[in-house]
């Protein structure tokens, strides 16, 4: 889906080439999903006809032209949408400039929306919307209290456009790995220091990805953003990518080096010892009680829900050295031992389902945590 950076690209080339110049005729799709016009699509033409372009503006994820006189079209991007400056297949909205210049909004998947506003800032979605996170950069001390504020998952805080508007699942993935927050840490939790990594990798991401005009060519080797797509195996950096779900959405993390913190990671740790000492060997402890709520969609933006069910490396040492301490055996547990992920489907904002496939081996690794961790323990008091 286009973020902020792809939005701004188109932005910025609309603002070079089109601003000045009066629309001579404009041709809009019969398709009311996505052309949204109360008094119809021919008097969307008509309004378009005749009209100055004064400036190209932009918001988060949605873009809108400044005429000469209201009403002003507004674009809200959707997976595929794209602006073009020839003719173009599967048009949405298409314009001839008093110069001889076309240029067309596309999208093939039709999750975008075309709307006409009188004042597009005032009204939703734009007016719902919170600040732009290139235009309109939070200051660190007012990032730290709204974080602190937040008892949320921070990936998911950070898809939720009415806090920052902008950012979206491959930005989220990338500055939170560039600042090495797991993405399931709950945002009240982070500590000052994590908090000024965050705020700083957001303003270098987007601007980077700006500068270079969303050109993935020339994003840095080293970001994650080259590693994350398809859920494949790999490693970025030379340390393993795996892939959870957080803020309802497919994630990209490097556990090695992004970490569930404080209170948080506790809480998992003693859930877990309760869990083992209530049920013994049970074999289906991977797919009962709280983690089952990880294969129910419906469930899956519950932050702390999710970050319950997720039985990551960290986890397993951790009680491994709490049931050492109350009596259990020394043995250590396998440091490679991962998490069975189970097959779920990801519904994404737009309405669309993607499948997420589990892990290769995920179960019989399951089966071999299970197995270790399965002697009675009783928590310390």
């Amino acid at each position: 889906m286009p973020e902020l950076p792809e939005v701004e690209a188109a932005r910025r080339a609309l603002q070079a080439h089109c601003v000045g110049r009066r629309i001579a005729r404009c041709a809009v799709a019969d398709d009311a999903k996505v052309v949204v016009a109360a008094a119809g699509r021919a008097a969307f033409e008509r309004a378009m006809v005749g009209r100055t372009i004064v400036a190209a503006r932009r918001r988060g994820k949605n873009l809108w032209l400044q005429l000469d006189a209201p009403p002003f079209p507004s674009f809200q991007f959707g997976q595929s949408a794209r602006t073009t400056y020839y003719v173009a297949a599967s048009k949405v909205g298409q314009s001839l400039l008093d110069d001889g210049l076309e240029f067309s909004f596309t999208d093939k998947r039709r999750f975008a929306r075309v709307r006409l506003f009188d004042d597009p800032e005032t009204v939703p979605p734009i007016s719902e919307l919170g600040p732009d996170a290139l235009f309109e950069p939070m200051s660190v001390d007012n990032f730290l209290d709204s974080l602190g504020r937040k008892k949320i998952g921070i990936k998911a805080l950070l898809l939720d456009q009415s806090f920052l508007s902008g950012i979206g699942n491959w930005i989220a993935d990338e500055v939170l790995y560039q600042s090495r927050i797991h993405p399931l840490q709950i945002a009240s939790n982070l500590p000052r220091e994590s908090c000024e990594a965050l705020h700083r990798s957001i303003q270098e991401v987007v601007k980077y990805a700006v500068e270079v005009d969303a050109d993935m060519g020339h994003f840095p080797k080293e970001w994650l953003f080259h590693h994350r797509w398809g859920k494949k195996p790999g490693k970025v950096n030379g340390k393993k990518i795996e892939f959870i779900t957080a803020g309802g959405r497919t994630t990209a993390y490097v556990p090695q080096l992004q970490k569930l913190i404080g209170t948080q990671s506790s809480k998992m740790i003693a859930a877990n010892l309760k869990r083992l000492e209530e049920n013994g060997d049970t074999k289906d402890s991977g797919t009962e009680g709280e983690d089952a709520d990880i294969l129910k969609p419906k469930k899956r933006a519950s932050t702390s829900r999710a970050a319950r069910g997720q039985q990551n490396k960290d986890t397993v040492g951790a009680i491994s050295r709490k049931a050492r301490g109350n009596g259990g055996g020394s043995k250590k547990p396998d440091a490679d031992v991962e998490p069975a992920e189970p097959e779920t489907v990801v519904t994404e904002s737009n309405g669309e389902q993607v499948l997420d496939q589990p892990n290769s081996n995920a179960i019989n690794k399951s089966d071999q945590v299970t197995r270790r961790s399965s002697r009675k323990v009783k928590p310390r008091k």
